[in-house]
């Protein structure tokens, strides 16, 4: 059981990060404050202190606990190795880093902890609209602190946002022409942080996700699940955050992930 104090601190740091770090830097970089990783994944000097400031606060509130942090792993991959550790903070500094490197929103902060590669705890902070996604293994899911429950199903079409960037070319032609005359397809966010609380609110209903790298996931899908919508491999299986695998499909109610598991899962297990 996360207790009251712990999640309080985390979002005090989350907050204060924000401050001194993150907003700071946004709409105000310099080319030179700016890096590709790889061809498209941008890392800016904001994420590298905002991850090391993270890692220091959220350190010395759980001592023994492993730090997965984005960037770290970037640098040394093998990091990564320690996400099935007995207890392990999972840091993404800024998610939609390409937002935030051109200055526009959606972007965010998230924080998850894990248990023996269970993920426990995990928070989704917006730090433009001061929004405070929060869920615990045993305790729901809550938006700056009032607990949220998913709205009903759309009496219309569900309205999909479908990642499809990290899927091979076939792979996306199939999943969009699966789903068309099915769904509303509308944008992604390019930010999971802004995506499971639109999944969670009802503001989208279904989105699928080929990349599944922890720090991007592992706070949402806990959240999304805690609120009473579905997030979970397309066979089901529960995520996991040190499984290297890849493929995510979440729906805001699981009524609706199962009806899209069936109409678009089979496509890409092609």
């Amino acid at each position: 059981m996360i207790h009251s104090a712990l999640n309080l601190s985390v979002q005090n740091i989350l907050r204060d990060v924000a401050k001194e770090v993150v907003l700071p830097h946004y709409q105000n970089l310099k080319t030179a404050d700016i890096e590709e990783k790889s061809p498209g994944d941008l890392v800016t000097v904001a994420d590298k202190l905002s991850e090391e400031m993270l890692s220091e606060k959220l350190g010395a509130l759980l001592p023994d606990a492993a730090i997965v942090g984005e960037e770290a792993s970037a640098a040394d991959p093998s990091v990564m190795d320690h996400l099935g550790d007995n207890q392990a903070w999972i840091i993404d500094p800024i998610d939609g880093t390409g937002n935030f490197a051109a200055g526009k929103p959606p972007f965010g902060m998230i924080v998850a902890l894990s248990e023996e590669n269970e993920t426990v705890a995990g928070w989704l902070y917006d730090p433009l609209k001061d929004r405070l996604c929060y869920a615990a293994k045993g305790q729901g899911a809550f938006i700056n602190g009032e607990k949220l429950s998913v709205s009903a199903d759309p009496d219309g079409k569900p309205v999909a946002a479908l990642a499809t960037g990290f899927m091979t070319s076939e792979q996306r032609d199939k999943l969009l022409a699966a789903a068309d005359g099915h769904y509303e397809i509308v944008d992604i966010p390019r930010c999971a942080a802004e995506q499971y609380p639109r999944l969670a609110l009802g503001t989208n209903h279904i989105s699928t996700f080929e990349r599944s790298l922890p720090w991007d996931h592992a706070a949402g899908i806990l959240f999304l699940n805690k609120a009473g919508g579905k997030a979970a491999r397309w066979n089901g299986d529960a995520y996991r955050p040190a499984d290297r695998k890849t493929g995510l499909l979440g729906a805001s109610s699981p009524k609706l992930w199962d009806e899209a598991a069936e109409r678009l899962g089979d496509v890409l297990s092609d």
